[in-house]
């Protein structure tokens, strides 16, 4: 079901996500968004956390392309040493 609702900017930019919009993706305060904007068209996306399965998933996919190239444990404590060094 496709709601569609209009609403305007206030003067500090800001707009209003019609109520019955939020009820219906079940938009709660402090939701947070991808914004895209291209010509006269917006897109607010969603940003969800992904499930603890969703990011076991992305462990293991993280930890097979690591061995694939050779990266070590020891490689990445290394690399964050150096840039904890230059941000200082």
């Amino acid at each position: 079901m496709k709601l569609l609702s209009t609403t305007r900017m206030s003067s500090k930019g800001q707009v209003v996500i019609p109520e019955e919009i939020r009820k219906s993706l079940c938009l709660t305060e402090g939701n947070q968004f991808v914004v895209l904007g291209e010509k006269d068209v917006i897109i607010l996306k969603v940003v969800t956390p992904p499930s603890m399965k969703e990011f076991d998933h992305l462990i293991v996919k993280a930890r097979n392309e690591a061995k694939k190239v050779g990266l070590r444990k020891s490689d990445i404590q290394k690399f964050i040493k150096k840039v904890r060094k230059e941000k200082e």
